[in-house]
């Protein structure tokens, strides 16, 4: 790894500390103020909550009629918070427009992508190309960055909540076509990026050209359309973004501003929209389970955490998270003891600066009445909820050291946002059971497991010269669509030393979604070393094998027949009509090599062949030692110190062997051992 080790500056700027704190609402507490505002300060402090996120939905409470703002209250929360010691996440309230305005401007409501209209309720949904609402948000944005410039309370900017959604009007549409037109020279250029010619889809002019619809018009048809609206939508977030903070920023440079995220959320490119971001942060909600299934699940927390960090490369803020129950869940399960402190130190083993919960104090009514919360109905601090996050308040107290260290990795997985909407749009292979994200996810987890820190990078930083320097291992499962400049990448990293692993689906597409000529992998045809003549879709009973290493590894779902040209064979599918041919490669070229697995694997498979890969490849981990399933360690570090976190996700006590110490960890137990880093 040639990437230098980073100190990052706080998140909040003069605050040296991990966030704790979470949602806060106390507009929809204001007829009981006297009382439950100053409560709710006492049992933060006590619950060792450091911030609070207000604002947020607090439209109708801010202007409750169209140019007249009432901000007494918003005054009396934050003066009662800075009297505390308590830093604001401030929001602006645009995720959810009040009433009036939806009457008076009935422009500003979405259209739908069957082209009906919604009507006024629920949230995110509002048209982003609306000017009317853009004037509108504008004035609110400034309105509360003026007032709040100044108050010794206000920390950080939180820019709406949770963007998604799409909008298909008549403003929306125009434009889209205007945004093409960007993209492409020529109606001609179009056409033939898009292969309109199939099904007799050609445009003769641009203003025939309409979103996707269920309606006949779009995806069934045009990949490229549907491909091309999807990256649209992101770049109309991104323009709203832009739009709703250009007041902040020129206002309260100094002040940080995000919005939050939502995972592997399909409907925007999150590197994409991180771009435009100060500080990435994101709403974590994993179905813990209380059961030996949770280290699955860990797992897969872990890997969405290592992606939020890896948007911007730097720590990030775990906006929200349940102390308990999810409500919205189909089975509002609550937190086995001890799950809560270490779902909560998992986040920050990633590189979380924060751990933050919606919500703080539960409310009386809505669809979120009995989601988790610090403060219960009953209003104290006896309930056990209350007692788990204050020792979370505890023992973040004890790790400012950790505040923006970094998180080197010698490994990068590829989740590429692009890459999914081609897959999930394609009509071949298993339709509806693709499952990219799980793919990524299990090899991903085949690390996880070893305690190797991993980032997950998309390929838009593939294609960044000299991006690659910095990792020993890439890996890109189901790397079906290449963007420009991809594969080039790839083939130098491995020509320099670098070890890449591609699997079954690679190079099939361009980044219009047209097919590659010449045979599949395409551009990465002569690094991997092997040419791709087939894919084998299995039903849901049927099972082949890879054969390797003395051992029969179960195949499954997708088995692509290839062809070993200057790649070696490694192994071979052990039954069917191509029984014998290889399933596992490796070409060596220049000073590395690229493995191909051709088939879907389950994760004894994985496992074995990622222990062995990252012993060869001189892989670092975070802790020298046989890891129990279900257990993985994760590092930080400042350069100097590293802080090395243990964590069991099973609901068993177990024990790690590492430099002649024992670390003894409780069901879902977890620990943070401290060691100078070695130079």
């Amino acid at each position: 790894m040639n990437r230098p080790i980073v100190r990052h500056a706080p998140i909040v700027p003069g605050v040296p500390h991990l966030l704790h704190g979470g949602d806060y609402n106390p507009d929809q507490w204001r007829a009981s103020k006297e009382t439950t505002w100053k409560e709710d300060v006492r049992l933060a402090r006590l619950a060792g909550i450091n911030t609070l996120s207000v604002g947020i939905f607090a439209w109708a409470a801010l202007e409750p009629e169209e140019g007249r703002y009432e901000f007494g209250w918003l005054d009396e929360i934050l003066d009662l918070m800075a009297e505390n010691e308590i830093t604001a996440v401030l929001a602006t309230p645009t995720g959810a427009r009040p009433g009036w305005m939806s009457r008076a401007y009935p422009e500003v409501l979405r259209v739908n992508r069957d082209r009906t209209k919604n009507r006024h309720g629920g949230r995110h949904n509002h048209c982003l190309t609306s000017p009317v609402y853009r004037e509108k948000t504008t004035a609110i944005n400034t309105a509360l960055a003026e007032r709040y410039r100044d108050h010794p309370a206000l920390g950080l900017w939180h820019l709406s909540n949770e963007y998604g959604g799409e909008c298909h009007c008549d403003l929306c549409q125009e434009r889209f076509r205007e945004y093409l037109q960007t993209r492409f020279a020529s109606l001609d250029e179009l056409n033939e990026a898009w292969w309109t010619a199939f099904w007799a889809k050609t445009y003769g002019d641009w203003s025939h050209i309409e979103s996707p619809s269920e309606h006949g018009h779009g995806e069934q048809d045009i990949h490229g359309l549907q491909l091309e609206w999807m990256r649209f939508t992101t770049e109309q977030f991104v323009d709203f973004y832009e739009h709703e903070t250009a007041p902040l920023k020129a206002i309260t440079p100094d002040v940080p501003r995000t919005t939050n995220l939502m995972g592997t959320y399909p409907g925007i490119d999150y590197f994409r929209l991180a771009q435009a971001l100060d500080v990435v942060s994101w709403d974590s909600y994993p179905e813990w389970t209380g059961t030996e299934k949770d280290a699955a699940k860990g797992a897969r927390a872990s890997f969405l955490h290592d992606l939020t960090r890896s948007l911007k490369g730097k720590p990030f803020m775990l906006m929200e998270s349940s102390p308990s129950a999810t409500n919205w869940r189909p089975v509002a399960k609550l937190h086995r003891p001890g799950v809560h402190l270490l779902q909560s130190l998992q986040a920050v083993a990633h590189g979380s600066d924060t751990v933050q919960y919606f919500q703080f104090r539960k409310g009386r009514g809505g669809s979120e009445k009995f989601h988790g919360a610090v403060v219960d109905h009953e209003g104290t601090e006896r309930t056990r909820v209350f007692q788990d996050v204050a020792e979370v308040g505890a023992r973040l107290a004890e790790l400012d050291g950790v505040v923006g260290t970094d998180t080197p990795a010698d490994v990068a997985v590829v989740y590429d946002w692009h890459l999914r909407w081609a897959l999930e749009d394609q009509k071949g292979m298993l339709q509806g059971r693709t499952d990219y994200e799980g793919a990524v996810v299990a090899h991903y987890r085949a690390f996880w497991e070893q305690g190797v820190p991993t980032d997950v990078i998309d390929s838009s930083l593939i294609a960044s010269p000299g991006y690659l320097d910095r990792y020993k291992v890439l890996v890109a499962p189901m790397l079906y669509m290449l963007r420009p400049g991809v594969a080039e990448a790839i083939d130098a990293f491995v020509q320099r030393g670098g070890t890449f692993v591609a699997t079954y689906a690679t190079g099939y597409v361009d980044e219009h979604d047209r097919t590659f000529l010449g045979g599949f992998p395409g551009p990465l045809r002569e690094t991997l070393g092997i040419w791709a003549e087939e894919i084998d879709a299995l039903y849901p009973e049927d099972r082949n094998a890879i054969e390797w290493d003395g051992t029969a590894y179960e195949a499954r779902e997708l088995c692509e027949l290839i062809h070993a040209e200057t790649a070696e064979p490694l192994g071979a599918y052990g039954s069917d009509f191509y029984a014998g041919r290889p399933a596992l490669t490796v070409n060596r070229r220049g000073e590395g090599r690229a493995y191909f697995i051709a088939a879907r694997t389950g994760d004894d498979f994985l496992a074995d062949f990622y222990g062995r890969l990252v012993a060869e490849a001189g892989v670092e981990r975070a802790l020298d030692a046989d890891l129990p399933a279900g257990v993985t360690a994760q590092v930080r570090t400042d350069g100097t110190t590293d802080f090395v976190f243990v964590l069991n996700f099973t609901p068993a006590a177990v024990t790690v062997e590492a430099g002649g110490e024992t670390i003894a960890l409780a069901p879902f137990g977890n620990a943070v051992v401290e060691r100078p880093r070695a130079q």
